[in-house]
């Protein structure tokens, strides 16, 4: 008769029938940091390269419109809806960061700390449940008008800032330099639209971008400051 090659019990158990040692726990966590830190930098630079996008974008429009006194201030209102389109794509790339972004803080916050200060206690009791959850289960960390505000604030404020004194500018040199406020609203006028339907759309928009950004800056709770600060105004949106 052959051997038994039957396997002796308990031998194959499953993973689940053996804890991790306290080498393996940090071995995985430090894999686990690492790959969280690397895609969150990966979306941190996607950031940044759409911000590259709308300031040549916005160097292009204004060489062009101050190339010669014909052309029209049009373009450089129509440059307004390029720096929207871009914001929206940032917001959008911003939110997917924070994912990864507070994953990283979590981890540094209740086990680098620790490790570094010598006491092996972290601050958050349950943030281990929150990560598993936030695993199974991703969600956003802000949401898309808060990302948008929070761009705003950091860059395009800026953008459409300098797009509107450019406008500004651009009526007021072109084609002849304006001494009157009357010669200047008159330029404003584009085509069959009256000089009083621009400025008004100017005005709202501009005003609207403000109200979005002050509304995210002046909230006490939501996003965070500044993208450095810590995960307490976030905790709840681990939670599920």
């Amino acid at each position: 008769m052959e051997p038994d090659q039957r396997k002796p019990p308990g031998r194959w158990s499953s993973f689940e029938d053996h804890p991790l040692t306290r080498p393996e726990y940090f071995n995985v966590m430090t894999h686990f940091y690492r790959g969280e830190l690397q895609r969150a930098m990966v979306w941190r630079e996607r950031l940044d390269t759409t911000t590259n996008w709308a300031v040549l974008s916005m160097a292009g429009v204004l060489s062009y419109s101050f190339s010669g006194p014909g052309n029209s201030h049009v373009i450089i209102l129509l440059s307004n809806f390029i720096m929207l389109f871009f914001l929206l794509i940032e917001a959008r790339r911003y939110r997917y960061f924070e994912v990864y972004r507070a994953r990283v803080r979590l981890i540094e916050e209740n086990t680098l700390i620790p490790i570094i200060n010598r006491n092996l206690e972290s601050p958050m009791r349950q943030w281990r449940q929150m990560i598993t959850r936030d695993l199974h289960s991703p969600k956003f960390k802000s949401t898309m008008l808060e990302a948008i505000g929070f761009r705003l604030r950091r860059n395009y404020l800026f953008v459409f800032s300098l797009l509107f004194g450019a406008w500004w500018l651009k009526l007021s040199l072109h084609p002849t330099q304006a001494y009157t406020w009357q010669e200047l609203y008159a330029r404003m006028s584009i085509g069959w639209i009256p000089s009083g339907v621009v400025l008004a759309f100017q005005g709202v928009f501009i005003l609207a971008l403000a109200a979005i950004t002050a509304r995210v800056s002046f909230r006490r709770s939501g996003i965070a400051q500044d993208e450095i600060q810590g995960l307490e105004p976030r905790r709840a949106r681990f939670k599920f």
